[in-house]
């Protein structure tokens, strides 16, 4: 069974992860499918895959039920293992690079209730830290805040240069979605979003382009998918919204680029889009097309 698929920056490569315990990369260009590595080194069913920035070369990162994360580079048109970490006690479900303006960082969400922060601090070295506890239970799901200050490309004033705070939000097995911030470089919860009934399956932070609202999409084993928004430029301030209520699990969300469009998928075997505009502290759920 495939886990996860993701497309790299370009649109050219399609890595995928399965059961099988393996990570493979296709060359999808021009409508093809040719399979250009069959990356193999995890112990377990591989959970998920993600692509770094092409800025730092073509990297993957892929996480499993092994307790692994293992960090993958091309060199020479040939993929290698870089770097494998092993600080987890359980399964690692989430993997995700921060912003590629903050460096090369990835965010680990696992079982064991930790989410660990790994960072590259050149070479071949990484730096470690771990939020230990984050989630009761377990983690299920990372996502980065966008590296744009809320309000920026209204309110920032020419050649001053942004104040950029590290943040990504969460979702666990406590039935909740957490936001955390860098704070003198600790790790600090900064704020606890309740709504859901059950598991938080995946949250996703919609990117930005400074407009003043902040915006997270989370979804459950409750079958709800809830849109979070925030207006206040310090984070101090959610409010939920239902976007949906599903008849069965909700695994995944995604937004579009232009975080204009969501993407939902589920234990219904289908694959539902929902286009939202947001203007000010107005959100409106204009129409969640499914497709099986």
């Amino acid at each position: 069974m495939i886990h996860d698929a993701q497309m790299d920056y370009y649109g050219t490569r399609l890595a995928t992860c399965s059961s099988d315990r393996s990570v493979k990369i296709f060359d999808v260009r021009n409508g093809g499918q040719i399979l250009i590595a069959d990356l193999r080194g995890h112990e377990g069913p591989v959970w998920q895959v993600a692509w770094a920035h092409p800025m730092y070369g073509n990297i993957l990162a892929s996480c499993s039920y092994d307790r692994k994360v293992i960090i993958w580079k091309e060199e020479n048109g040939t993929w290698e293992k870089t770097y494998e970490y092993t600080g987890h006690d359980s399964s690692v479900n989430s993997v995700c690079w921060a912003p590629h303006d903050y460096g090369l960082i990835l965010a680990c969400g696992s079982s064991d209730g930790a989410i660990s922060l790994l960072s590259y601090t050149g070479d071949g070295q990484w730096e470690v830290k771990k939020i230990s506890n984050a989630h009761t239970i377990g983690c299920n799901a990372v996502s980065w805040a966008p590296a744009v200050v809320p309000g920026s490309l209204i309110e920032q004033p020419s050649g001053q240069k942004p104040n950029y705070i590290k943040r990504f939000a969460s979702g666990g097995c406590d039935n909740l979605v957490k936001i955390w911030k860098e704070e003198d470089g600790q790790w600090k919860e900064e704020q606890k979003l309740e709504a859901h009934s059950d598991w938080v399956r995946d949250v996703a932070w919609a990117p930005s382009i400074g407009l003043p609202t902040s915006t997270i999409a989370s979804c459950s084993q409750d079958g709800r998918v809830f849109i979070w928004t925030c207006d206040d430029a310090s984070g101090n301030s959610w409010s939920p919204k239902l976007l949906h209520k599903f008849n069965d699990v909700v695994w995944h969300v995604s937004w579009s680029i232009t975080a204009n469009i969501l993407a939902v998928s589920g234990g219904d075997n289908k694959v539902s889009t929902a286009a939202c505009h947001v203007f000010g502290r107005a959100m409106m759920r204009q129409a969640l097309v499914t497709f099986v």
